[in-house]
């Protein structure tokens, strides 16, 4: 067997993404994860209800909600003349959140908690596995308006979602339709005598944060598999991991962002919340919050509003989000003859119904850079009577007169709870996007 296929430079940095998607179980700790990656590069965290003062090669970033942020390293030229270099990807992906109330007993023998879908999950992937609970808990506060957010993440497997036995179906392999409020409900504990059972779960985080119960208002949590990703193949070229949707965009954007040198264009990566539930929020990319900061830049840099305007006509868009690539069993879901395959390179995402906002000019400039790394690149289109999915570049089209491109490296799996994806692909588009920033 030999490993030469895949370099120790690939290897080690595909290690570093499964080790930010462990530290990333929801977009509220994907945010800190991205912090933990700008802030040792100098960048400084603004506040949006502050007044700005920024300066040339300046480096910032502001959060909203604390499940989105977009970072920027304010250019050398004049912004009317340069335009914003722009890498948007999404911090969530397909889950189960906690309803209120959600302890469920089951004939006085077993508590379920009660979870809904979010997003689009390929439903029987989450059955059998150990699952966990992370998110954000908002405690009482010194005022009603302001109230505490705590990151919290379970440090250790809490539920399961058990199948049926195959005795009790036995035309489970025949197909199997899961009801999301029937089936998919965790198991969480055994009732056992002692056991608190009305109001369990805040007990438990309330013993966790060190707090009484009834100072927890609320809260985020969701779940996610407990197990961490790993290389999988006979070259370790794989990746199979939760989340690489689109983790591994946010990731690749960060490092690019955290390694990029000031240049005449401002710099900027939007990691927007929500993508997977329409975009539609405070910290979505269908919000007015990526043109409002775009615009508190060139006013903080005293210029005017035709100068925003002017910058934007200068500027460009990547939206890197996650792509199919052929898939082996089953290549005839597939466009007849364009195939993306896992380690072959970024995949430029084509549709003739603008799901993507992809076009002819901005497919050959994404091209070219690619070209100029020395990285391959590969065009995904649907087959034309299959309904493929979309993602935040159309949506970002509907906010922001911007040129643009949807782009993404290529996974089998997409929205599985465990994804698998090529381990060359990673520092590739990094490479990339890395060239983007930085190229004139």
């Amino acid at each position: 067997m030999t490993t030469s296929y895949i370099s120790k430079k690939e290897l080690v940095f595909a290690q570093e993404l499964l080790d930010f998607i462990e530290q990333s179980p929801s977009s509220f700790h994907a945010v800190d994860s991205i912090k933990t990656l700008l802030i040792p590069e100098g960048f400084q965290e603004l506040s949006l209800s502050d007044k700005w003062t920024l300066h040339p090669g300046g480096k910032y970033f502001v959060t909203r909600n604390n499940s989105a942020l977009l970072a920027f390293i304010v250019g050398s030229g004049e912004p009317e003349e340069h335009g914003f270099r722009l890498v948007a990807a999404h911090t969530d992906s397909p889950t189960f959140r906690v309803k209120p109330l959600p302890e469920m007993s089951v004939e006085g023998k077993y508590l379920k908690l009660n979870v809904e879908a979010y997003g689009v999950p390929i439903l029987n992937t989450w059955l059998d596995r150990p699952l966990s609970l992370a998110g954000r808990i908002i405690k009482r506060g010194v005022s009603p308006f302001t109230p505490e957010s705590i990151l919290y993440r379970s440090p250790q497997p809490l539920l399961v979602i058990p199948n049926i036995s195959i005795h009790m179906n036995r035309r489970v392999n025949e197909g199997l339709e899961l009801n999301k409020q029937k089936d998919m409900l965790p198991l969480l504990a055994q009732i056992t005598e002692g056991l608190q059972k009305e109001g369990l779960l805040i007990y438990h985080l309330a013993k966790k944060l060190n707090c009484l119960p009834e100072d927890i208002l609320d809260f985020d949590l969701f779940l996610y598999e407990a197990e961490k990703g790993c290389l999988v193949g006979l070259q370790q070229e794989f990746l199979s991991s939760s989340r690489l949707d689109d983790l591994a965009m946010i990731h690749a954007g960060a490092q690019a962002m955290a390694m990029a040198k000031q240049t005449l264009p401002t710099q900027m990566l939007i990691c927007f919340d929500h993508e997977e539930c329409g975009s539609t929020t405070r910290q979505g990319a269908a919000s007015p919050l990526l043109p409002h900061v775009l615009e508190r830049i060139i006013l903080a840099l005293k210029k005017d509003r035709e100068a925003y305007f002017r910058a934007i006509e200068h500027s460009f868009l990547i939206s890197a989000d996650m792509a199919h690539a052929l898939h082996p069993n089953a290549s005839e879901k597939h466009d007849p003859i364009n195939h993306p395959v896992l380690n072959g390179g970024p995949v430029i995402k084509i549709s003739a119904n603008q799901s993507y906002t992809t076009d002819a000019e901005t497919s050959a400039i994404f091209s070219s850079l690619c070209e100029a790394v020395d990285v391959p690149v590969q065009k995904f289109v649907n087959r034309s009577d299959e309904r493929g999915g979309s993602t935040i570049g159309p949506i970002s089209s509907t906010q922001l007169d911007i040129r643009a491109v949807d782009i993404g490296n290529p996974i089998l799996a997409m929205h599985s709870v465990r994804e698998l994806g090529g381990v060359k692909d990673h520092l590739a588009i990094t490479k990339v996007l890395s060239a983007f920033y930085e190229s004139i």
